[in-house]
């Protein structure tokens, strides 16, 4: 984690635009961030582990590959699944106009990676070059047009009710209570839960529920639980259909994600 004076100049208005730093924490020892702010813009990357933060909004899950924008002044906290290391970038609120003004999860370019990986080898704080400059101009171009990665998202509701449901399943996902029994659980009609889910979260209730499983999952494959072990312990019968589900919102298998395989952006 960042030194006490790292993050004094992290914390300063005044330029460089970017500070890049390693990150690599035991989730032993450091499972959690308290909840904080910063008043840059912040880039999450993990290459080994899981990284799960926690926003105001809802949850947002990066497995190795994958990158997490919180813009300036959002208020945040984060949580570490297995030996996790990787790369945070701190970007300055001027040089913020024209990102992404919600958190979000965003699919990282080799291009953004290389300068990333170099940008960790600067002082922190120390004026940019002319080449450096460049250089971080370049990797804000990259980050300003990235696409964001919505399956790895989870919003979460507002409306008590709705809010009392969605944390029960977070909290539990292999939970297979119907729609019905949750509805009377939280004294709220079948019609309402569903149509009020879909305008709070922009999701249907049952593919919110889906994403809350592949959340979990990935926590727990990051930890080192074997797909046949996450698979039931998320309530599937059988593991083909675990699988099927992980590849259907990602795009790859549980092992190939778990194994670190890249996608170029």
């Amino acid at each position: 984690m960042p030194s006490a004076r790292t993050i004094a100049i992290i914390e300063r208005p005044d330029p460089p635009e970017l500070i890049a730093i390693p990150l690599r924490v035991d989730a032993r020892k450091e499972p959690e961030t308290a909840r904080h702010r910063h008043a840059r813009g912040q880039l999450f990357c993990v290459d080994q582990g899981l990284l799960v933060v926690h926003t105001p909004q809802g949850n947002w899950v990066m497995p190795p590959g994958r990158a997490g924008w919180i813009p300036p002044g959002i208020w945040h906290s984060a949580r570490w699944h297995g030996p996790t290391s990787g790369w945070s970038v701190y970007v300055a609120a001027e040089a913020c106009d024209q990102l992404p003004r919600e958190a979000r999860v965003l699919r990282v370019s080799r291009v953004l990676e290389a300068i990333i990986e170099r940008a960790t080898g600067w002082e922190p704080g120390e004026p940019l070059d002319a080449t450096r400059a460049r250089l971080a101009a370049v990797a804000l171009d990259e980050l300003r047009n990235a696409d964001e990665e919505r399956t790895l998202r989870l919003p979460m509701p507002r409306e008590r009710r709705l809010a009392a449901i969605a944390r029960a399943l977070i909290a539990n996902p292999e939970d297979g209570r119907s729609l019905g029994a949750l509805a009377a659980w939280a004294g709220i009609s079948e019609r309402t839960l569903t149509r009020h889910f879909h305008q709070e979260t922009g999701m249907t209730f049952a593919h919110w529920r889906q994403q809350a499983k592949l959340a979990r999952a990935l926590e727990l494959l990051s930890e080192g639980q074997s797909v046949a072990d996450v698979a039931f312990s998320l309530g599937y019968e059988n593991v083909s259909a675990f699988i099927a589900m992980f590849k259907r919102l990602t795009g790859t298998t549980p092992a190939r994600c778990m194994a670190r395989e890249r996608r170029a952006g």
